[in-house]
């Protein structure tokens, strides 16, 4: 199949600047390809270079399977741009910045003249701001007047107005509010099931691992590396933007990235707040200021005691599944082999005819015993090691955990595991079993619970929800962290901290009927190389 943009060979210099050197691209219809890459990597200069709006130095591009000589009108080809700062005619409203050289009305002779259709077009303008969540005072409101962020999403209704065959996206999300870039992201999607191609520039990994089919990471003007999305790390695409698969130095640029996202929610949420003292002509610039630098202080404190915290506690989370595994495999390997032997001798024991029947019964007695001693180790190896999770996976594991756990404690439990759930890395699969292996104990402990409901499904698909429900006592005050530890219940710490240290997110809620409800949603990847990975093998390498 012949793609809908081929690039080969493309370079741009500004002065002794080499801004782009031989990049090859290719994109497919119906294929969103991301682009990657720290501040000056090329991102923007690669968009600008496809949209007509700078020339190469060297380079050929094919269009629908033309070539395409630079300089040339991007909207010719049916291709539409989304800048990363807006690009409009100031001086016009906005229906008509929405339609701007796509009006709609009468054509006249050979379609070179249109007589525009003014209520058609505010009808359909309406109709695209709408769905687009845009307010605004008059559709005769110059484009000039608008906000920042409105005025990018006027640039993202003027892509909507037309049929595009392909979608240039450069980083606009920068100048959104979170509300906005989750409509941009769900326009994403809706491309591509239109069959149109999209490249999507954005510094924003979480924005790309969510819509794309294939990332391209650029550094310093070459093109670093590709990554399905599917089998892609977040980890992989930040060693390849910085150009190093060193922990200790990838560490802290997560981390970066992490509270970055954070803060940027944080000032959404100020954003919005501000909105509303506004209302009540209250000082805004010096509260924002002083809110943004008290925020800016927190998050920096923070991040950095974070950091250390988690990286504690993923070496401790380690060396803990270090020792079970070692602590069972001498178990098994020889203390209940040890055990067999002994039952094998006293089976020789009592195969002797000359044996007295108060003999016979003190040995059967005692082979009881044994036998009884030995299945006990086998549950207490299989609580510090699951053999299943090493050969079978997680769905497994979890079948016959929770099996053998109904049993022991005669409770109902209730299994719902999505049939689809491939293997997935070691630390996923071990901290899955950890949270349902502590949520049931919990509950044991607790709850005075009768049935359980347990749940593994995929949220997205590059998230697992993991749901824990039982009907029993609930929680009377709720749930905070801080008072988990002093009501003893531990194991809901446990799984509140193994959730957080793989970037996951943690709900627990009382039922109406009675009992609580445990939801983990983990981030995890398909990846079939990482699945031998060693648990947390990232942080024993730091």
């Amino acid at each position: 199949m012949k793609p809908l943009l081929k690039v080969t060979n493309l370079s741009k210099r500004f002065g002794t600047l080499s801004a782009l050197r031989n990049i090859d691209l290719e994109i497919q219809a119906g294929e969103v390809v991301g682009i990657a890459g720290q501040s000056g990597s090329g991102k923007s200069t690669l968009a600008m270079l496809l949209a007509g709006y700078l020339v190469p130095d060297q380079g050929e591009l094919y269009f629908a399977g033309r070539r395409i000589h630079w300089p040339f009108q991007v909207r010719s080809l049916d291709i539409e741009v989304i800048y990363q700062t807006p690009i409009l005619a100031e001086n016009l409203d906005i229906t008509s910045m929405i339609f701007l050289g796509n009006e709609l009305g009468w054509s006249l002779g050979n379609n070179w003249f249109k007589i525009p259709n003014q209520l058609k077009m505010d009808q359909e303008a309406t109709r695209i701001l709408d769905q687009l969540g845009v307010t605004y005072k008059s559709l005769r409101e110059k484009v000039s007047n608008l906000s920042g962020e409105k005025r990018q999403m006027i640039a993202v209704a003027k892509a909507m107005s037309s049929s595009p065959r392909m979608i240039i996206i450069d980083d606009p999300a920068r100048t959104l509010s979170y509300p906005y870039q989750q409509t941009l992201l769900a326009l994403v999607q809706e491309w591509q099931k239109q069959g149109i191609g999209v490249l999507f520039a954005s510094n924003n990994l979480e924005d790309l691992l969510a819509t794309t089919d294939r990332i391209i990471v650029l550094r310093k003007g070459y093109r670093a590396a590709e990554f399905r999305t599917q089998e892609a790390e977040r980890e992989q695409l930040i060693a390849a933007m910085v150009g190093t698969t060193d922990y200790e130095k990838l560490t802290p640029i997560i981390w970066a990235l992490d509270s970055y996202y954070r803060a940027r929610e944080d000032a959404d949420r100020m954003q919005r707040s501000q909105l509303y003292l506004e209302k009540e002509q209250i000082d805004l610039d010096s509260l924002r200021h002083k809110l943004i630098d008290h925020l800016t202080e927190q998050v920096t404190i923070l991040d950095s005691s974070n950091q250390a915290l988690q990286n504690a506690q993923r070496r401790l989370l380690t060396e803990l599944e270090k020792e079970r595994k070692h602590l069972a495999r001498e178990i098994h390997d020889q203390i209940i082999q040890d055990l067999l032997s002994t039952n094998y001798q006293i089976e020789e024991i009592e195969a002797h005819e000359d044996s007295s029947p108060a003999m016979q019964e003190n040995l059967i007695n005692l082979r009881n015993n044994l036998r009884n001693l030995i299945d006990e180790l086998r549950n207490i190896c299989s609580d510090l090691r699951p053999p299943t999770i090493d050969s079978l996976g997680i769905v497994a594991a979890l079948q016959s955990y929770s099996h053998e756990w109904a049993k022991r404690t005669n409770t109902v439990v209730n299994l719902n595991l999505d049939k689809d759930i491939a293997r997935m890395s070691e630390t996923v699969e071990l901290s899955i079993y950890r949270i349902v292996q502590e949520g049931l104990n919990n509950i044991q402990k607790h709850a005075e619970a009768t049935q359980v409901d347990i749940s593994l499904q995929h949220a997205s698909p590059r998230a697992l929800m993991v749901s824990i429900a039982d009907n029993g006592k609930g929680i009377i005050q709720g749930v905070d962290t801080a008072q988990l530890a002093h009501d003893g219940h531990y194991g809901l710490l446990g799984i509140s901290e193994r959730v957080a240290l793989l970037g996951g997110r943690l709900r627990f809620q009382n039922q109406e009927n009675g009992g609580l409800v445990i939801q983990a949603e983990i981030p995890y990847s398909s990846n079939k190389s990482a699945a031998k990975q060693p648990y947390f093998a990232s942080e024993t390498n730091s």
